[in-house]
């Protein structure tokens, strides 16, 4: 075991963040931290780092253990070059070098037990340097630069002259050289394109010790981790496989708690009839019968009903309007800034109903390509048409749409002026803006609430084509998937700006590759377009035969548990009706006993008790039944 956590708790004034956080991690174990935000994630990592403590709880580390953590802030400042501050981590590595040249320097001038000597340490110098793998440090510094997006240019760049996502890319290298014994990454692969995520998958997957990443990259987190760990209302809960395992899992296991929740409820309300319908029947034996049921229902440990999830926004794309079959027609773009060309030859068309994704490398253009589109900047060559009836809905990822001095309110209100206060307010909540909440200024929310806001003033603009830019960056996982089956489900057209691999799985039905020299069109989500880059096959699985001998089975299983319950209620009312005929018969004989013509009689009181023993024990018998058919 590398770490382990024990009942952690952590408030901040009378807010519970972390109520009860327990979970191990072995050596070389990787896994996942998984939650909405603001569910303490962040925390626990300064948490294990000692940059912040605990209220209560233990946490178990090794004294030795060596621990790297990487936050969303952490930038590198410095007056080296990119290489330079690589080479640092290896300081130690460099020493060792710098003794064994020295050493070699000797040689020629040493002899006898001063060579042998020298010798010696030159070895056992050359032996360490062996084990910290001190003789590929160069090639290790010059992969993970270039891995992380810098190209040959950018090696000797000094570090003050880059950009926060530079300097931020930068720092993760350094970390990840150190190779520290458990490592922390928080959001990662937030400032990486979609080739340097690839590089940093197949980086991770072959470090060789523990760590623990937060991200909302789901499909890097299902190519690295093997575990997860979720927070969700201050406790944490670990399921042994990558996100979609845990996805599935969850799903399952709160489902089993659902109906196990609710079967209990069932048949408890159940037994309090069966016992209210004993009572009714004023038998002797039936009401000991009650007081018994009574007995066994007061010793049933009650099943808790599932917490409830944490709110989640609605979302739903209506088109107030239907466009026609040509969207967008897209024919010789050309772009530049400061005579750097950043694309040429880009052409293509949409049509309507199509979900199309817009990948390539950062810096490629992208955005610029949408804003050339939107009519906010102008081509260098080339045109962009819409078609007819076509209502652009607009999602800029820099938010530069919204106004930061204006309340959530107002934003939407003067976006959309002939909606009454109520259809404001109703859509807001859909977004979890809920009371005073629709009074903050933009300027006071963050990156992910900005985004919603957004997103809700795009839902009430009814458009038939959405152009989303990166649209998912801000949005923890739980929006992202309500966002996916909105699109999924939206029946107008959608061309999207997207780092997120899963996202473009879930929602694509083609691909466009933005390069230098033009655009390239895949049909297909993401796998999709891996695959064809690899010239690897595909082959489309037949579903719909057994998906519709599901269905017919499904059917009649259907019609058959329906036939059975009627069966079952029959055989009940009878029951209870021979039930009510056979107490009625004993109340007869009891009014036989008590007439004189009767009790006087010898043989006729026999006669009747007699009748009245066989009716009490045919009655215990029915009873017996009814409770067995009830159950």
């Amino acid at each position: 075991m590398i770490i382990g956590l024990k009942d952690i708790q952590k408030a901040f004034g009378v807010e519970e963040v972390l109520k009860n956080v327990t979970f191990t991690l072995e050596e070389k174990e990787k896994a996942a931290l998984i939650g909405v935000n603001g569910a303490g994630k962040s925390t626990l990592f300064k948490i294990i780092t000692g940059e912040m403590s605990a209220d209560s709880g233990e946490i178990f580390l090794p004294k030795t253990a060596k621990v790297g953590y990487f936050s969303q802030s952490l930038e590198i400042d410095s007056e080296k070059s990119i290489y330079d501050e690589l080479l640092t981590v290896f300081d130690e590595v460099i020493a060792i070098e710098d003794k064994m040249r020295a050493l070699e320097q000797q040689m020629s001038s040493l002899s006898g037990e001063a060579l042998e000597k020298n010798m010696q340490d030159y070895s056992a110098l050359s032996h360490e340097l062996e084990q910290r793998n001190g003789y590929e440090y160069q090639s290790r510094i010059r992969g993970v630069i270039k891995g992380l997006g810098f190209d040959d240019s950018e090696f000797y760049k000094p570090i003050h002259t880059l950009s926060g996502g530079q300097k931020t890319r930068v720092a993760l290298g350094r970390l990840l050289l150190s190779a520290p014994d458990l490592l922390l990454l928080d959001e990662p692969t937030n400032h990486l394109d979609i080739e340097s995520i690839g590089w940093l998958e197949d980086y991770l997957n072959g470090y060789p010790n523990s760590l623990i990443i937060i991200s909302h990259d789901r499909y890097f987190l299902n190519r690295v981790t093997k575990k997860t760990i979720e927070i969700e209302n201050g406790k944490s809960s670990v399921y042994f496989g990558n996100y979609s395992f845990y996805v599935t899992q969850k799903e399952t296991e709160r489902e089993i708690r659902r109906r196990h929740f609710i079967n209990q409820q069932r048949e408890i309300k159940h037994q309090q009839q069966v016992i209210e319908k004993l009572r009714s029947f004023n038998r002797e034996k039936s009401i000991k019968r009650a007081e018994s049921r009574e007995k066994q229902l007061e010793k049933i440990e009650i099943v808790e009903a599932p917490e409830n999830l944490p709110d989640k926004i609605r979302l739903a794309f209506t088109p107030e309007r239907e466009s026609g079959n040509d969207v967008l027609t897209v024919k010789g773009l050309e772009k530049g800034f400061d005579g750097r060309r950043l694309f040429k030859n880009v052409s293509f068309e949409i049509k309507k109903g199509e979900r199309i994704a817009l990948i390539g490398a950062n810096g490629i253009g992208k955005t610029t390509l949408f804003k050339i589109i939107m009519q906010r900047l102008a081509p260098d060559a080339g045109s962009s048409v819409l078609g007819a009836n076509v209502f652009i809905g607009y999602y800029d990822q820099e938010q530069e749409d919204l106004s930061l001095d204006k309340t959530i309110f107002d934003e939407v209100s003067d976006t959309h002026p002939t909606l009454s206060d109520l259809a404001i307010r109703n859509a807001l909540a859909a977004f979890v803006f809920t009371g005073d909440d629709v009074f903050k200024t933009i300027a006071s929310l963050s990156g992910g609430e900005k985004g919603r806001v957004a997103l809700a003033k795009i839902m009430l603009g009814k458009a038939n084509f959405l152009i989303l830019d990166e649209p998912t960056n801000h949005l923890d996982l739980n929006s992202k998937e309500i966002l996916e089956n909105a699109l999924v489900n939206y029946p107008g057209t959608v061309l999207y700006i997207s780092h997120d691999r899963y996202f473009i799985n879930r929602t694509a039905t083609r691909v466009l590759e933005l390069t230098p020299d033009g655009v390239n069109s895949y049909l297909g989500n993401y796998d999709f377009y891996l695959e064809t880059k690899a010239n690897i096959p595909v082959y489309a699985e037949e579903q719909q035969p057994a998906t519709q001998t599901q269905s017919n089975l499904d059917w009649k299983r259907q019609k058959e548990e329906q036939a059975a319950k009627r069966k079952l209620e029959n055989q009940i009312n009878k029951i209870e009706e021979k039930i009510a005929e056979t107490e009625e018969a004993i109340s007869e004989c009891d009014a036989l006993l008590e007439k004189e013509e009767v009790f006087s009689s010898a043989a006729k009181s026999a006669e009747v008790f007699n009748k009245k023993t066989k009716l009490e024990e045919e009655l215990s018998t029915l009873y017996e039944k009814w409770e067995e058919l009830q159950l």
